[in-house]
């Protein structure tokens, strides 16, 4: 009795959670390079821990990952996010966004980049 009550409950907490991804990623929506941009400028994308990017107006990517800052750049290309900062995994993003939420697919080979997008917290 008590293993078929574990059973019920485990395969009950897998089915909430399949539903639970099955609604967040519904409720992605895919952005177009001009959405990209109109969200993007003069915002930043952040963990909220480890690291943040700052999207300037001017196209200059500012980025601060575990106390170090660096300097590049970022363009919209056919409907992607690019970003530029001399490291191995740059390259362009597919962009989703939920509420304030963005989840970033690379093009090419690399992570997926998930974070909160919102005012910068401007600390050069």
């Amino acid at each position: 009795m008590r293993r078929s009550v574990i059973v019920f409950i485990a395969a009950t907490l897998a089915a909430v959670s399949f539903e639970t991804a099955a609604a967040i990623a519904e409720k992605l929506q895919r952005l177009s390079g001009a959405q990209i941009r109109a969200k993007f400028v003069a915002m930043q994308l952040t963990d909220e821990v480890h690291w943040r990017y700052v999207y300037d107006r001017d196209g200059t990517l500012r980025s601060y990952s575990m106390g170090t800052k660096k300097v590049g750049k970022w363009t919209i290309e056919k409907d992607e996010l690019c970003l530029y900062r001399d490291e191995r995994d740059d390259g362009c993003y597919e962009v989703s966004l939920s509420g304030k939420s963005v989840t970033m697919k690379p093009s090419g080979l690399g992570l997926t980049l998930e974070g909160v997008l919102q005012t910068p917290a401007d600390r050069n």
